[in-house]
């Protein structure tokens, strides 16, 4: 009896949970269906009237957003992917390889996340502004780059601690160089955790909005969450249907990428026994 009301409370709470954590979303959802020209100002509770499309339309030529999507895209896609096989490395070489001070070595790749990112806007501008990184491509690829990869790492090498060592010590005994043991075993053995590190940091480099609107002025090379923001600007004249529906828009492909790639995610955070 006790075990069956223990249950149900947590069960309760559960949903509890669940359901506030759904009103934000579902007030998005449903604010961005009403037209932008009968919104009245409070926001609305149930669905009425169907103007997501238009709205959807609106956001996307106002804002500009095919080429902001595109360079959200390239800075996503390529600092994700040079994250996790520095990472892969790092990992590599901190645990599967004989090095010395491996606790170390963690602490002073790892330390890039104890800071608060705004701590590197200042530095960062500043030697970008003396560069010829400032309102680039590359620049950005390069910051986003380099603040996932302590994370990055950190999932790695925990992923990395559960491999079975039986498996490289026969490769090392069998004459195999470690690079060769990097790529036919140990990156096949962590490809979920790879996986699953991508879709982390491009997550996170997509949402990203603080560098995209300190270290890029251009609107051509600017990523989509700065230009979504000008739909929210001083100098805007569209309502909140707008804004929330490109919202919507911009949110799908992170959406659809980590769909497809769950069962990777969730399969780099067991513990392998």
């Amino acid at each position: 009896m006790t075990m069956s009301l223990g249950r149900v409370l947590r069960n309760a709470t559960i949903a509890v949970l669940a359901v506030l954590w759904l009103i934000p979303t579902w007030l998005l959802v449903v604010n961005a269906l009403v037209p932008a020209g009968s919104y009245s100002g409070s926001p609305h509770w149930l669905p009425q009237e169907f103007g997501l499309f238009d709205n959807m339309s609106q956001a996307w030529e106002r804002a500009n957003l095919g080429p902001a999507l595109g360079n959200s895209l390239l800075y996503a896609v390529v600092s994700a992917a040079a994250a996790a096989v520095i990472a892969g490395f790092a990992a590599f070489a901190t645990i599967i390889m004989p090095v010395k001070r491996q606790a170390l070595w963690f602490w002073v790749i790892y330390s890039g996340t104890l800071l608060p990112l705004q701590v590197f806007l200042r530095p960062l501008f500043l030697s970008y502004a003396h560069t010829s990184l400032y309102d680039t491509q590359i620049g950005l690829v390069l910051i986003y780059t380099a603040i996932a990869v302590p994370f990055a790492f950190f999932v790695m090498r925990n992923y990395a601690l559960t491999l079975p060592r039986e498996v490289v010590e026969a490769a090392r005994m069998d004459g195999a160089t470690w690079w060769r043991v990097f790529w036919q075993i140990h990156v096949p053995l962590t490809r979920s955790a790879m996986i699953a590190v991508f879709v982390f940091q491009f997550v996170a480099v997509w949402n990203d909005l603080m560098f995209g609107i300190t270290m890029v002025t251009s609107r051509n090379i600017r990523p989509v969450m700065a230009a979504l923001a000008d739909l929210q600007g001083n100098y805007s004249n569209v309502g909140p249907p707008v804004v929330l529906a490109g919202a919507l828009l911009v949110s799908l492909p992170t959406l659809v990428l980590f769909f497809s790639a769950q069962r990777f995610f969730v399969s780099s955070l067991r513990i392998h026994r």
